[in-house]
């Protein structure tokens, strides 16, 4: 099969990204400044996902949000809160500020294994619930067969139903696509898998839902950014970029925003082009620029 990216003028050089991250690595400790923490915190989608989340639990973590800027004035606030589609209302009812964006993981995350006609119907009602932002799954049952075009039509087809929704409701709805990049384990499917949900209308490309074995890492990101560049180039399109799954700690932070710097450049370093997907981040990035313990979120 043809790759997509070599008619991007793109094609992923292992050794060459190595190298790169290997000077990311290395100079982490000089780039952890507090105004990069802090862009980082506002690039979180600040997420529980956990099979235990009640209305209760999710209530508690969206008032946590609205009082922070009371308790924490001089730090921003999260891009959005991320939950599971059934809790869209409630999170949309209860945030007190307009700017922090609802998001809501969609189309049976996190396997995406079911009818299309069902996820669909799920990204519908979370539009209609409230939420700003939908992220679904790669159909890996069918892009890992080989079969690109099924691959295709189930994105396609959950994106028109999500801007037909959000149409009726007289806004727009962000569609984030993850490529579940663990699973496709070579740069060269990262690469492919990229360019195929860009292709297909995808606003941001994701690199995993946190639910498997392996879920974010440097080389992938590397490797999407490169795609993300290499479309930009192509189409005039800027697509963003969302790293999710193990980032835990203000150093995985930095490592992120570093690659999104060199890569893609200032430009990127925005929540409308860059997002962390994170449930223990914000806590890890205040202990850090406080340099003492913070248990907030």
């Amino acid at each position: 099969m043809e790759s997509l990216f070599e008619k991007y003028g793109y094609t992923p050089d292992k050794e060459m990204i190595g190298k790169r991250l290997d000077v990311i690595a290395a100079n982490i400790d000089n780039v952890s400044s507090p105004s990069v923490l802090k862009t980082c915190m506002s690039i979180m989608d600040l997420t529980t996902l956990r099979t235990e989340d009640t209305p209760a639990s999710v209530a508690k973590l969206v008032g946590k949000v609205n009082s922070f800027k009371s308790d924490y004035p001089e730090y921003p606030l999260p891009a959005s809160v991320c939950v599971f589609s059934n809790f869209a209302s409630l999170v949309k009812e209860n945030l007190g500020d307009p700017s922090v964006h609802v998001t809501a993981v969609s189309g049976c995350f996190p396997s995406s294994q079911s009818f299309l006609e069902v996820k669909a119907r799920e990204c519908e009602l979370a539009v209609e619930a409230g939420a700003d932002e939908i992220d679904i799954v790669l159909a890996l049952n069918a892009f890992m067969a080989g079969d690109y075009g099924k691959a295709r039509e189930e994105i396609r087809t959950m994106k028109q139903t999500i801007d037909s929704a959000a149409s009726r409701l007289g806004k727009k709805v962000v569609l984030k696509v993850i490529l579940e990049t663990g699973l496709l384990v070579t740069p060269e499917r990262i690469a492919d898998a990229s360019i195929l949900a860009m292709e297909e209308g995808a606003d941001f490309i994701k690199t995993s839902t946190g639910k498997v074995s392996v879920n974010a890492t440097p080389v992938a990101a590397y490797v999407m950014c490169e795609s993300i560049k290499a479309f930009y180039a192509k189409t005039g399109r800027k697509v963003g970029f969302k790293a999710a799954g193990g980032i835990s700690t203000s150093k995985d932070a930095v490592c992120y925003y570093s690659i999104v710097k060199t890569v893609l450049g200032d430009e990127w370093l925005n929540k409308d082009l860059f997002r962390f997907g994170v449930s223990r981040l914000a806590n890890s990035l205040m202990s850090s620029i406080e340099q003492k313990t913070v248990v907030y979120f």
